[in-house]
């Protein structure tokens, strides 16, 4: 328990609750504030020509001098991934461990954050002060090297955030969940736990990832032809299992895709990738290899239509070109809402005669967060006096909330959160309290949030029922219509099997303009809405379709 008085403590999400990824958890001490994690997420499907979306910290920048850090637990985008655009904002240090910081360091670089950021680099053993709260941490398992729990000291008791987890027996680098630490917090006394959701809903254990490196064995041993094996471009440890698969069968693996490409170098610079010399060759060196000898290492395991392995089985990627020997090996599963891309994906590729293995097959890919029986577990070992479920959608916290009453823990002590909504702890008891400001911040190319919600209206329209441009060029003196007007359709209607249409349109707009000019109206604004109003009416008469209409008045 920290000596420093803490009378008030209030926790929120501004990411990660309700939902799968955009991971970012804020903790006030007093007049301190302490962010733990900064991800992002893939856009929901009516999120149009959107990037990525990360969280709304609006009030975080109008509490800036109040930020004492950032907190990072693991280097998994959903938990790093808004770190650059966040720090365009906070000037504040952030911590996480070694191969955790190479990849935010990374990810600022590419995304060009002006000023240099503070990173601290931390392990399991490291005991820090966060502004004025002493912070230490826990090792744990999951599917990327590093990755840390945290403990934040309160007078009021200590803070558990248990991060993505579980307990692996059998861990392939040898590192198990540090339980030691966990029994002795939960002797002492915990003052609340804030633990992952995402697998709250599936009975028993996860299954150790060793498990994967004899599933890939095997699939290697039995291959005829080329591999190509696709999973996510931070999961080192099955990177490793996959580069040990290859040179046990004599093969050669190469590397394709920019995310992975890129995390393999880190990976193998800073010690976390090992690999014998020969094994890993260039891409151009493919066709030095008979088809048999190869192995190709890609990403596009979620079924993302640009993604290598979505253009391979579409016969447009540069590099692969799918023949019926290939064996395709997706170690992964689908994340929730990518279910039906990777399915279509899959029947792509099967399409090609290749030999798919996916996610069916429990061999060749196991989940990095806990099941029931770990999350029972995790509870039990602390034995939090308050509970809050975290990271993943409500029904995933709702299961969450279920088996913490299975341990004992009060519902009155349990609080299932929205994003942006206040626990406070007065004299170590937990009360709600008001809401934060919150939600998305759209990234679109360069743009920070400057595509909202009325820009994806737009989009939506423009995908649902297409577009229509009225050009037409007015002389205002004499009330005339020097030329046009011309409709461009796009999306809409085609133009050359709908004349008729379109004649009746122009003969519309011309009797909308002349009316309106006789009535000695010559504000563009209300020619403009006049023509919007009469034309949308007429072509959903005719059409039962609703395009968006943009009138381009021109004066001569």
């Amino acid at each position: 328990m920290s000596n420093q008085q803490t009378e008030k403590i209030r926790i929120f999400s501004l990411g990660g609750l309700d939902e799968i990824g955009k991971n970012m958890y804020v903790l006030e001490m007093d007049d301190d504030i302490i962010i733990i994690d900064a991800g992002c997420m893939h856009p929901e499907d009516d999120m149009l020509g959107v990037d990525i979306v990360i969280p709304d910290i609006t009030y975080l920048v109008e509490n800036k001098d109040r930020v004492k850090g950032i907190i990072v637990t693991h280097g998994h985008d959903d938990h790093i991934g808004a770190i650059p655009y966040v720090l365009r904002d906070l000037n504040v240090p952030v911590y996480g461990s070694k191969f955790t910081l190479a990849l935010v360091k990374d990810k600022c670089s590419e995304i060009k954050v002006k000023k240099k950021p503070k990173l601290i680099e931390i392990h399991a053993d490291s005991k820090i002060k966060v502004g004025k709260t002493p912070v230490n941490f826990f090792h744990t398992n999951h599917s990327i090297p590093d990755s840390l729990g945290v403990i934040l000291h309160t007078s009021q008791g200590p803070i558990v955030y248990t991060g993505d987890f579980k307990f692996d027996q059998n861990p392939v680098d040898g590192q198990t969940s540090e339980i030691g630490k966990l029994t002795e917090l939960g002797e002492k006394g915990v003052l609340c736990l804030l633990s992952d959701s995402q697998n709250a809903e599936i009975p028993g254990n996860s299954l150790s990832e060793s498990i994967v490196a004899e599933g890939l064995k095997d699939a290697f041993h039995e291959a005829d032809g080329r591999i190509i094996v696709s999973l996510y471009a931070s999961h080192i440890h099955r990177i490793q299992q996959v580069l040990t698969a290859a040179e046990n069968e004599g093969r050669k693996v190469v590397v394709t895709g920019t995310d992975i490409e890129k995390v393999i170098k880190i990976a193998l610079d800073i010690g976390y990738l090992s690999s014998n010399n020969e094994t890993l060759i260039e891409k151009g060196d493919i066709k030095k290899y008979a088809r048999d000898e190869l192995v190709i290492l890609t990403t596009g395991s979620q079924g993302e239509p640009v993604s290598c392995l979505a253009r391979m089985a579409k016969g447009s990627h540069n590099l692969v070109k799918i023949e019926a020997d290939d064996r395709i090996i997706i170690s992964a599963m689908p994340n929730p809402g990518n279910e039906k891309a990777v399915s279509q994906m899959v029947d792509l590729l099967s399409r090609t005669g290749a030999n798919v293995i996916y996610g069916k097959n429990k061999k060749i890919h196991v989940s990095g967060h806990a099941n029931q029986e770990e999350l029972k577990m995790m509870l039990n070992l602390v034995k939090p006096q308050h509970f809050i479920p975290i990271s993943g959608e409500f029904r995933m916290q709702y299961a969450h909330r279920h088996l913490a009453r299975s341990v004992g823990i009060d519902d009155s002590r349990i609080f299932l959160l929205e994003k942006g909504e206040l626990v406070e702890f007065t004299k170590r008891k937990g009360k709600r309290g008001n809401k934060i400001p919150s939600g998305h911040v759209l990234i679109d190319g360069l743009g920070v949030g400057d595509v909202g919600n009325i820009v994806l209206r737009d989009r939506r329209l423009l995908s649902k029922d297409g577009i229509l441009v009225v050009v037409v060029t007015l002389n205002k003196k004499h009330s005339a219509i020097l030329s046009g007007p011309d409709i461009i359709s796009r999306g809409f209607v085609y133009v050359r099997e709908s004349e008729a249409l379109i004649n009746q349109a122009e003969k519309l707009v011309t009797e909308t303009l002349q009316h309106a000019m006789e009535q000695n109206q010559t504000e563009w604004s209300q020619l403009k809405t006049q023509v919007r109003d009469q034309l949308s009416r007429f072509l959903y008469e005719k059409t039962k379709r609703r395009p968006m209409i943009m009138p381009i008045i021109m004066e001569a």
